[in-house]
Order: structure tokens, then C-alpha cells, then sequence
């Protein structure tokens, strides 16, 4: 899956999801386009290097995933004990929206109106 094609993939998960560039004032962090719900992260990717997606995980799934596909590992710069970072590269478009709609419930979820943490 091409970057474009994943950027639409993310943004069609839902009317709460939101596109940003936070990290402009970071040289080597200029470039990364993050996803949002609800004002949360659930994605984040090298608009210059589309190599490694990092996505949120449940903690208990983090060693499994990266047992049963070798394209996952850990993320770029976030706790490797919520993050995983999926190789766009080698992961199967399959794999990688499964992972992705996850990683948007996931957040989604623990940031449900009202329950905002």
C-alpha cells in the first residue's frame, strides 16, 4: 500500500479522525504526518520515508504480533510497550489496515466522550 492510499485508509475510519504535522519545529521530525481521534494518536508515519508505520497496541498483543510477522518491531521514539512500528514496506495492505482500524479503536475507545482520560 502506497502512502497516499494508506493516508485515505486512515482518514476513511472515521468523521473523528484528524490529520496533523505536529513536529514541525523538529528537524528530523518535520515531516511526519500523525493521526488522530478524539484528539489522540493512533498513527504516525515519514511523509519523506514511508518505511515504518508505528501504530498503538495493547500491551499484551505487542509480542505476539512481532512473533507471528516479522514486519513488525518496535516503534520510532514511543514506548515499545504500547507502540508497534509495522514495516509498510513488507506488511500485507490486509495487515496493515487490520492493525490500523486497531490501533484507531483502541484509542477511540479509551477516549470515548465523557470518558476522556
Amino acid at each position: 500500500m502506497n502512502i497516499e492510499d494508506y493516508r485515505n485508509y486512515c482518514l476513511s475510519l472515521g468523521e473523528d479522525v484528524e490529520e496533523r504535522m505536529p513536529f514541525k519545529a523538529f528537524r528530523s521530525a518535520a515531516e511526519v504526518l500523525v493521526f488522530y481521534v478524539r484528539g489522540h494518536m493512533f498513527a504516525l508515519l515519514d511523509c519523506n520515508n514511508y518505511g515504518i508505520v508505528t501504530l498503538k497496541c495493547q500491551p499484551e498483543r505487542v509480542a505476539e504480533l512481532k512473533e507471528q510477522h516479522p514486519c513488525i518491531g518496535d516503534p520510532y521514539n514511543l514506548s515499545a510497550k504500547h507502540w508497534i512500528g509495522v514495516d509498510a514496506n513488507n506488511a500485507t495492505d490486509s495487515l496493515l489496515c487490520e492493525l490500523t482500524r486497531a490501533s484507531y479503536e483502541l484509542v477511540r475507545t479509551k477516549y470515548a466522550k465523557g470518558g476522556k482520560k
